[in-house]
C-alpha cells in the first residue's frame, strides 16, 4: 500500500501538516528518500513495520544530498524519539521501539516532541 496522509499532532495544532507517502512495502521501505535532490517542507515518508523495535525501525542517511527531521512514533501512536538526521551518515536508532519512521523536511523538526500522540489522517 503506498498511499498520502497527513500526521496530525494532537497535543498541538500544526497549522500545515506535511502531506507524506504512507510507506510499508520493503522496495518503499527501501528506497525511501535516497537519491532525491530535495525535499519539499510539505512532503514526506512515513516508514511502516509490523510491530514496534529499535532495530526494524532504524534509517540511514547513505546516499541523501540532504539533512532530515526524523520523528519515532510506536504503535500507540506516542512520539517516542526524534532527531534532525544529517546526510550520510550510516545509521540512526531510535531510543524506545518504534513502528512508524516519520521522515519531513528538518524545519519540522518542532512540530512534534516526544510524548505527543499522534493521529493518521487520509488526504
Amino acid at each position: 500500500m503506498s498511499s498520502d496522509i497527513f500526521i496530525q499532532n494532537q497535543n498541538k495544532q500544526i497549522d500545515t501538516p506535511a502531506r507524506v507517502q504512507f510507506c510499508d512495502s520493503f522496495l518503499c521501505r527501501l528506497r525511501g528518500l535516497m537519491f532525491r535532490s530535495v525535499l519539499a517542507r510539505d512532503e514526506g515518508l512515513l516508514l511502516v513495520i509490523a510491530k514496534d523495535s529499535r532495530i526494524d525501525s532504524s534509517i540511514h542517511m547513505l546516499f541523501m544530498s540532504f539533512d532530515i527531521a526524523v520523528f519515532w512514533i510506536n504503535s500507540e501512536m506516542i512520539v517516542v524519539d526524534k532527531v534532525i538526521a544529517k546526510s550520510w551518515r550510516p545509521a540512526y536508532f531510535p531510543a524506545r521501539a518504534a513502528r512508524y519512521t516519520l521522515e519531513v523536511h528538518p524545519t519540522r523538526y518542532n512540530d512534534y516532541e516526544v510524548g505527543d500522540k499522534v493521529e493518521f489522517e487520509n488526504v
